[in-house]
């Protein structure tokens, strides 16, 4: 039973810590572009400078 007094403040500590990482990563822009990064691999940049 006294395990339970550390193992609920441990899980509430740790749910808290995921919600700021969460929410610090949407105040950065971490979400902005989801297909920017996509769709940038489909674009082949370096056929243009070895043809020269």
């Amino acid at each position: 039973m006294t395990a339970l007094a550390f193992l609920i403040p441990a899980a509430l500590f740790l749910g808290l810590l995921g919600l700021v990482a969460f929410l610090w990563s949407m105040k950065s822009g971490q979400f902005d572009d989801l297909d920017g990064a996509a769709h940038r691999i489909l674009y082949d940049d370096d056929a243009d400078s070895s043809r020269k």
